[in-house]
């Protein structure tokens, strides 16, 4: 018997609910449709916060300087008890990096959090995209789950060019 997913939602930012009021429920469907569509149950957490707090997370784990849109922090393996969801990991969005990519693609906020979402649970799920064999694997793999949620292909633009 697989377990239930688990999905919680903490809003760090308030600038989250302001821009996109149902933003809990729209994170919700959007990693639980990542999970669905991979065969995959399990416990994931997403913090949606500001930039300021993504940028020290990007340092403290990546050592990297600055923002950016997603970081995806898989679960290291644990024991979990018969019918508990396993953890699989959490993610963290920050606002205004995924406000100004949205913008600047001529998306609304909404699309570009769920195709992050998706991207983000895929990521905690094994996939990457360090290579081209991988990188052309996820997008198609998200691509079908975007296109079960209603949103555009989000990378048309892309390939276009």
């Amino acid at each position: 018997m697989i377990a239930p997913a688990s999905i919680a939602v903490e809003i760090e930012a308030d600038a989250w609910t302001d821009a996109l009021p149902d933003v809990e429920a729209l994170v919700g469907r959007a990693a639980a449709a990542a999970l669905t569509a991979a065969g995959a149950s399990g416990e994931v957490v997403v913090l949606l916060t500001d930039d300021a707090a993504q940028a020290g997370l990007n340092a403290r784990f990546r050592q990297r300087g600055g923002s950016t849109n997603v970081l995806s922090f898989p679960a290291a393996p644990a024991v979990v008890p018969p019918g508990a969801p396993t953890p699989l990991g959490d993610l963290s969005l920050a606002f205004g990096v995924c406000v100004a990519e949205a913008e600047a693609q001529g998306k609304s906020l909404a699309d570009h959090l769920t195709h992050l979402v998706v991207h983000g649970v895929l990521h905690l799920l094994g996939r990457d995209h360090l290579n081209e064999a991988g990188a052309e694997a996820m997008e198609a793999e998200e691509r079908t789950i975007l296109a079960g949620l209603g949103v555009a292909d989000p990378y048309a633009a892309e390939r276009a060019a």
